[in-house]
């Protein structure tokens, strides 16, 4: 019997950036789930129920901490946690972050080796 990957849902506006994270996260035993806008974010947490989301804050239709609310606030994702990847880093971000319910936040630009071997300690058990 195979052990299950865990499913990581990558929100990223980014083509580039997107598909970097994508080929890193599968190379690194992860299945992944994209989505280029906050909508697509939500009702891909919806349909799939990702063990983790990694959040751009930066999207062109709705903005990351509202991403974060709606998946906060809907009973059948509330549990899955969500890193924000943001290029900003003040107090005021940070409080707005967690108040989001996002369980932590990454400067951008991001070191993806760091955050690799970080994720086992977001991942939804």
């Amino acid at each position: 019997m195979s052990e299950l990957r865990p499913l990581v849902l990558v929100v990223e506006d980014s083509d580039a950036i997107r598909m970097a994270f994508t080929i890193l996260l599968e190379e690194s035993g992860y299945t992944v789930a994209a989505a280029p806008t906050g909508a697509d974010a939500v009702r891909l947490a919806g349909e799939r129920i990702p063990d983790l989301v990694l959040l751009d804050l930066g999207l062109p239709d709705i903005s990351g901490l509202d991403v974060a609310r709606r998946i906060k606030g809907n009973p059948a994702t509330r549990d899955i946690p969500v890193v924000a990847l943001t290029g900003r880093d003040d107090d005021g971000d940070r409080q707005a972050l967690l108040s989001a319910g996002c369980r932590d936040f990454w400067l951008k630009p991001v070191d993806t080796q760091a955050l690799i071997r970080s994720l086992p300690g977001y991942i939804r058990k």
